[in-house]
């Protein structure tokens, strides 16, 4: 019986090296994965400052209109659920 629950034992720390060994790897896809959302969010920003009229940035920063942020800030929010959604699976 001793011998059975510290066989048990023995198994279930060589699992939690497995995770460990894992960590690297998963961070760096984390940050992969961040740099890829973070350039896709600027991209879309920069997309969406084409289409719009005007210049988007010089409104908000310049002028500061409230509405005009309120606006850019929406559309930054929903194209970074867009893009979490496709990193995430």
């Amino acid at each position: 019986m001793l011998f059975g629950s510290l066989f048990l034992f023995a198994q279930q720390q060589a699992t939690s090296w497995e995770h460990i060994e894992k960590l690297g790897v998963n961070a760096l896809a984390t940050i992969v994965f961040a740099a890829i959302g973070i350039v896709l969010a600027i991209v879309g920003f920069k997309l969406f400052d084409k289409v719009t009229p005007g210049k988007l940035d010089e409104e908000i920063l310049q002028k500061q209109n409230m509405a005009a942020a309120i606006l850019a800030g929406a559309f930054i929010l929903g194209i970074c659920i867009i893009v979490a959604a496709a990193v995430h699976g």
